[in-house]
């Protein structure tokens, strides 16, 4: 059985915060299953945006794991913001994460897929 959203956030949110950074939940979605989208956000002023792996992505070993892909990156925080736009307008159910992971790597916090 999956885990929950929102259980799923809720411990994205102790490990970020675990790891000496900073999260908060932008949207609340669906408790259940709804798509969870994170919004990472450097020091510097990048910015990336990672979204559900496509189901090609899961292993059949672990198919209760959440993996996720990069949908973009940059310093243009406005383009993202639009894409998140289109993804609620598609699905109003998504969870929207942002998190500052300070000195770890998002890639240790989710699991990204290429």
């Amino acid at each position: 059985m999956r885990v929950t959203s929102d259980l799923w956030v809720s411990a994205l949110l102790r490990r970020v915060f675990g790891a000496g950074g900073f999260a908060a939940v932008v949207k609340r979605g669906a408790t259940e299953a709804g798509a969870v989208f994170v919004l990472a956000r450097g020091r510097l002023g990048e910015v990336a945006l990672f979204g559900p792996a496509p189901q090609t992505s899961y292993d059949s070993a672990k198919p209760d794991d959440r993996f996720f892909s990069l949908l973009g990156a940059g310093d243009d925080a406005s383009v993202l913001d639009a894409r998140l736009e289109r993804e609620k307008k598609f699905d109003p159910d998504i969870w929207v994460v942002e998190i500052e992971a300070g000195a770890v790597p998002v890639e240790e916090l989710i699991s990204v897929k290429p």
